[in-house]
């Protein structure tokens, strides 16, 4: 072989680790009484970081899925092919209970366990966290019907995964999707045109179109359409009792930017049979327990999605050399790293503590229920605004090796704008985050002893905690506040933060987020942290088991 055919400075292929080897996680595990689900978290995050499991996370979107409405007869059958991969990634999260298990687990910790669960096995292919997370949200919206829940919900939480199109309640395991957005409307769903009309036998017979339906191959779906009391509520399954297909024409798939693995198509009702679930005209009111649940995972999508880069960057800079040393040896490059690793565990204990106020809400502790309901909006918004920026950066650090597919890299660059997309994007979030702070008094004061349990340790988080609360002197005024919105949610999210990380954080992480996010005299492109941050505090803690062997 010549000596321009040799392969040198390359990093090695960054596989064998485990997507658990995570201290922030661990710790928030073994914090809030999850501790006894750790084993099962460990396998799972040795799995997702598995040569085998990688593989399928690359077919699985290489080769998306098909739709076939029509059989070689002119039949209509209205399926989607998937890559046998899908079903793969598919089976192991169903059997490791990351979809609605944990709404049949008595255990206290069983939603935070599965929070966990769900952000190390995202870390090897995102797609199929959408119906994964779709079967999870669907629980607590379908309880709005006791009699249908007593039917769908064990199967739902079933650790099976029974693909095929066969009647729901004849399977060993149930997958649910959401049919809400129209084209007129988007995210203001009462714009919506679907119209449901009541039969005898006190179903309903749907008619309209839907713009975006996403995971159409599943079982069931919650659908939002418009009766004579306004917009309700309905179950609608894919197949009929009778083992007929029922009238859900699925009309194209979406060519997306990414999340290439999973299927969001454009669908029509045609006469489509459906159950009520909650009271008629009150839809929306039914259908936000299923987006407060969907957005916790947007929020722990996006810790993982940094998480999984972070990684990425961490092994590519420890083995490429230039300018004679390691690229993580260079300061400028070792300041970006440990910026992209603050950023990641900010993002890890946030997700993990709203997954813990699940837990707590679900035992009645209405404290944590009011905490949720403020956190969640505001680190929806801002958690999942900086994916993207996130994911940029760790790109950046592999140079051009990010920009190629091989990498691994575009497909996580492309993944990261959804999650701020889906469950309303970031001005839908921000004016929620004003919603509870003028309707729900109670939110902001549950988040104020969150945050203030904090008091004294950290002099910028304690003067943090002060502008904030001048901040919200300010909403008087409504139009003010609306433009407002972003700022505050923003402020919220980090405030937060900045709370836990003092509290349950690597110390070195702590100071560094609050001095670069909280202080207000650094720069925010990442890379500017303060010059005497404790870089090797913070890399030591983010550097860990194989992710950069």
């Amino acid at each position: 072989m010549t000596v321009t055919h040799e392969v040198t400075n390359q990093a090695p292929p960054l596989t064998g680790f485990s997507a658990a080897d995570d201290p922030a996680l661990l710790a928030a595990l073994r914090r809030d009484g999850g501790a006894w689900g750790e084993p099962e978290v460990l396998e799972l995050g040795a799995l997702a970081g598995s040569a085998a499991v990688q593989d399928q996370a690359r077919w699985a979107e290489e080769q998306p899925p098909r739709l076939h409405t029509h059989d070689r007869y002119g039949h209509r059958v209205d399926e989607v092919e998937f890559h046998p991969a899908w079903h793969q990634l598919m089976a192991t999260a169903v059997e490791h209970g990351l979809h609605a298990a944990p709404w049949t687990d008595a255990r206290p910790g069983a939603h935070l366990v599965r929070a966990a669960k769900f952000y190390v096995w995202s870390q090897a292919e995102p797609g199929h966290g959408c119906p994964v997370s779709m079967t999870y949200a669907a629980v607590p919206a379908l309880r709005a019907a006791p009699e249908l829940a007593a039917q769908y919900e064990p199967l739902l939480a079933a650790r099976t995964y029974d693909f095929g199109l066969r009647a729901p309640l004849t399977k060993h395991g149930l997958i649910a999707g959401m049919s809400m957005t129209e084209k007129q409307g988007g995210s203001d769903v009462r714009a919506n045109t679907t119209r449901a009309v009541p039969a005898a036998d006190g179903s309903y017979r749907l008619t309209g179109h839907k713009w975006f339906t996403s995971a159409p191959m599943s079982d069931v779906f919650l659908a939002l359409a418009q009766t004579d009391e306004g917009l309700s509520c309905f179950l609608v399954p894919r197949v009929l009792p009778d083992g007929t297909r029922n009238g859900m024409r699925l009309m194209r798939l979406k060519d997306k930017l990414g999340n290439r693995s999973n299927a969001s198509s454009e669908i029509e009702y045609e006469d489509a049979v459906a159950w009520p679930v909650g009271e008629p005209g009150r839809g929306v009111r039914t259908i936000v327990e299923m987006v407060n649940v969907t957005r916790l995972d947007c929020v722990l999508g996006s810790a993982a999605g940094m998480r999984a880069g972070l990684r990425q960057a961490l092994h590519h800079t420890a083995h490429r050399r230039a300018f004679g040393r390691e690229l993580d040896r260079q300061p400028l490059m070792r300041s970006v790293l440990a910026d992209l690793a603050v950023e990641s565990e900010a993002a890890t204990v946030l997700g993990m503590r709203l997954a813990a106020a699940v837990d707590r809400s679900q035992a009645g502790d209405a404290g944590e229920s009011a905490l949720r309901r403020l956190a969640l909006a505001a680190g929806k918004y801002w958690v999942c605004k900086r994916g993207s920026t996130h994911a940029a950066e760790a790109l950046e650090c592999l140079g051009g090796n990010g920009y190629v597919e091989d990498s691994g890299m575009p497909r996580l660059y492309r993944e990261a704008p959804l999650l701020s997309i889906w469950e309303g994007s970031g001005n839908v979030a921000a004016l929620d985050v004003l919603r509870a702070l003028t309707r729900e008094p109670a939110a902001l004061d549950a988040y104020f002893t969150e945050v203030e349990a904090a008091a004294g340790a950290d002099r910028r988080l304690d003067a943090a905690v002060a502008g904030l609360r001048k901040m919200l002197a300010a909403l008087g005024d409504p139009e003010r506040a609306q433009l407002m919105a972003r700022s505050l949610a923003e402020r919220l999210a980090l405030v937060l933060q900045g709370s836990l990380l003092v509290r349950h954080g690597t110390p070195a992480v702590a100071d560094a987020f609050c001095a670069s996010r909280l202080d207000g005299e650094w720069g925010h492109a990442f890379g500017t942290l303060p010059p005497d941050a404790d870089l090797d505090g913070i890399l030591g803690g983010a550097r860990t088991g194989r992710d950069v062997g």
